[in-house]
């Protein structure tokens, strides 16, 4: 039946008009049921809510933060009447899902429990586990590989159906893509996927980490996506966890980490949470701290803010303090390097050849591109 024409067939039996409102999720669970449910419960079709002492209100169907209900008059029909059409509205909704497609109702499935994980988050209940209904028949309970994509971008039309072979083909293994926001997915790739990564060709000296092998596929991953899909974009990368027990966790562990490294490293586009701890504890700190500590370090000298020592430590830093290895990376002697360094100790009294003073700049050039950018 297409359109609204159970409603119209609806009025016709019952004699009395009806009417189509979307309500939000909060006010849906606000009235009073005439039946058990639990507050935290998915909204089925059918189910029928008093609003007031004037409006009944029944489920239609629910989509994110919002449920289409059909509402009519408190007191116009009979409880017969009133069981009539929960019974036509849950057979309506069982009925569309099952002339849907198998790709259509693997696409309303991943949309509903995005929707679930969304609805998770904004009540801070971040262990809540996957109702089972929405682990796609058990899938969710194997360990997986999950991923966060942010575009910059406004999705085109058929985002979801062209993303989600794009990865496929990727991959070439099964994928799991769950969208969230309106740029924002959930990628779940299986375990495999490591193995896959680790048995390529690669030096037999070569000892990688599960960490290593994360950031390889995220790094070949976002280069992918950003030239032959989507261009500019974001992409967190966790460790594999099964999705059932952990799902709304590692969302709000993947959002903070794509988070943290858009605000203290913008010019990356790869984020790692194992990376990102002192950058975590930074943000932790109240903004007017952060400012009064910048303060009173910079009033020792403002060398540490010139491009050539900014660029030279962000080098030395990333190299994990070598000094030979930073020279070869800014193309100078080794000995220019040593003369930057000396210059910094004298000006400062800081020496990053030292490990305490090393952490004490990190933190001052992390804490400067949060609170001098403009």
């Amino acid at each position: 039946m297409s359109g609204t024409q159970w409603k119209e067939q609806l009025e016709h039996i019952l004699g009395s008009p009806l009417r189509l409102k979307q309500i939000k999720l909060t006010e849906w669970h606000k009235a009073t049921a005439l039946s058990a449910d639990s507050p935290s419960s998915p909204v089925q079709s059918g189910a029928v809510k008093v609003a007031s002492d004037q409006w009944l209100w029944f489920a239609v169907q629910a989509d994110g933060n919002s449920v289409e209900v059909l509402e009519l008059k408190n007191g116009e029909v009979t409880e017969t009447e009133r069981n009539l059409i929960s019974w036509s509205l849950l057979h309506l909704r069982q009925g569309k899902r099952a002339s849907a497609s198998p790709a259509h109702e693997a696409e309303r499935l991943v949309e509903e429990l995005g929707n679930w994980i969304q609805e998770a988050i904004d009540k801070g209940t971040l262990q809540s586990e996957v109702p089972d209904h929405l682990t796609a028949g058990g899938r969710l309970f194997a360990k997986m590989i999950p991923f966060l994509l942010v575009s910059e971008q406004s999705p085109r039309k058929n985002t979801y159906v062209e993303l989600e072979k794009l990865l496929k083909s990727f991959f070439a293994e099964e994928v799991m893509l769950i969208p969230l926001k309106e740029q924002e997915w959930l990628i779940l790739g299986p375990l495999s996927l490591l193995n896959d990564t680790e048995n390529e060709e690669r030096s037999v000296e070569d000892d990688e980490t599960e960490e290593d092998l994360l950031t390889s596929m995220c790094s070949a991953l976002h280069g992918m996506l950003a030239t032959e899909w989507i261009g500019e974009c974001h992409l967190a990368v966790a460790h594999p966890n099964t999705p059932a027990k952990s799902i709304v966790e590692t969302l709000a562990l993947l959002r903070e980490t794509v988070y943290l490294g858009r605000k203290f490293h913008v010019s990356v586009n790869i984020h790692l949470p194992w990376l990102l701890h002192l950058e975590r504890l930074l943000n932790s700190i109240p903004e007017p701290q952060r400012g009064r500590f910048m303060e009173q370090v910079l009033n020792r000298s403002d060398v540490l803010l010139e491009p050539e020592i900014l660029m030279t430590l962000e080098t030395f830093f990333s190299l994990d303090c070598n000094v030979s290895e930073t020279a070869k990376k800014l193309y100078i002697h080794r000995n220019t390097l040593l003369y930057r360094l000396d210059k910094l100790k004298q000006e400062t009294g800081l020496d990053v050849r030292v490990f305490r003073d090393a952490v004490l700049v990190k933190i001052i050039l992390l804490l400067y591109k949060v609170t001098k950018r403009k």
